[in-house]
């Protein structure tokens, strides 16, 4: 989920950070209407909400429900004919009362239930069943249900970072990887120290995982990364560019949302402070127990615990909101 991430993964969640789209209407409502593969996106609801031709009365819809929406965020890494496996698995979970937000990046190699196909890591579940059954497989997971998702791949995230010129990261280390499978087109050469990357230095960052630390500090990676594209789209010089980066990067996404729904989503994003997102790896390492499949050595997950430690996290946001909305009405 690069070749088909957004990290697109992110691409709608990192639409919905911005207030860009009350400028761009039209813009956003062809775009979702691109990239939807639900089959709501064609429904009367929707045309009944959702503006057509008329570019200058664009009416961006609110998020009218108060259940917490979790959409996961996928990048894939299919070769050719291969439908391959999830590069990047990711949870945006947002709560639209409390406006509290989470980022969970979970870990690819969890060893896992598969729906109808026993346990094995998380990331082969895409090639089981794409995103619907990694869908299923992450709800069934971290115990939430995940109502929505967004799969790009290594083109459509490259074509992202392009068309917003470019992002600022500080590299922590000098990364390096060469790999004759690929024909080295996505070999790994990064120097430490901060770096303007274009989409193909960029994808280079948030893959790299060949070190002691693997996965767990990739994820982190992504992380910091998702972050920082956030803050871009949501800069002023970044607000005029939108229209040709929806059209660069729309050929790469898919998501079942219908178009409707992401420009709901994005009314709901505006609202939420992209520095206050709570980001973690999931599951956290000190639920994590290494254990044996057959030869391979593999990630195991007390699973009640860790549905447990979501669930706890979710009831401090009520809790924070509760406390908010006391403090408001006793001024």
């Amino acid at each position: 989920m690069l070749k088909k991430w957004l990290w697109g993964t992110a691409l709608t969640l990192a639409l919905a950070v911005t207030g860009v789209i009350v400028y761009y209407g039209y813009s956003i409502v062809h775009f979702a209407n691109s990239i939807s593969t639900a089959s709501s996106a064609t429904s009367s609801s929707d045309s009944n909400n959702t503006p057509d031709s008329d570019t200058s009365s664009v009416v961006i819809p609110k998020w009218d429900g108060q259940e917490r929406v979790n959409i996961l965020l996928l990048g894939g890494d299919s070769r050719g004919d291969d439908a391959g496996r999830s590069d990047s698995v990711m949870v945006a979970s947002i709560d639209p009362v409390s406006k509290k937000a989470h980022l969970f990046s979970v870990l690819r190699d969890t060893y896992v239930e598969i729906p109808g196909h026993g346990k094995n890591r998380l990331n082969a579940a895409y090639s089981f069943g794409g995103a619907e059954l990694t869908k299923e497989t992450v709800s069934n997971l971290l115990g939430i249900p995940i109502q929505h998702y967004v799969y790009t791949d290594f083109t459509g995230f490259m074509a992202l970072v392009d068309a917003l010129d470019g992002i600022d990261i500080d590299v922590e280390k000098d990364m390096y990887y060469t790999s004759k499978a690929d024909k080295h087109m996505y070999d790994i050469d990064l120097k430490k120290g901060l770096q303007h990357m274009d989409g193909k230095t960029a994808l280079q960052y948030v893959r790299f995982r060949h070190d002691a630390t693997s996965d767990f500090t990739r994820t982190e990676r992504q992380r910091i990364f998702m972050t920082e594209l956030a803050k871009k789209m949501q800069s002023t010089t970044s607000l005029f560019k939108i229209p040709d980066m929806l059209e660069a990067i729309a050929p790469y996404i898919k998501t079942d949302l219908s178009p409707t729904q992401m420009l709901k989503l994005a009314s709901l994003g505006f609202d939420i402070r992209v520095n206050e997102i709570d980001q973690q790896q999931i599951p956290p390492n000190k639920l994590l127990t290494n254990e044996r499949a057959g030869a391979a050595q593999v990630l195991g997950v007390n699973v009640p615990k860790l549905q447990a430690y979501i669930q706890k996290l979710f009831q401090e946001d009520n809790a924070a909101s509760d406390s908010s909305a006391s403090g408001e009405s006793n001024q």
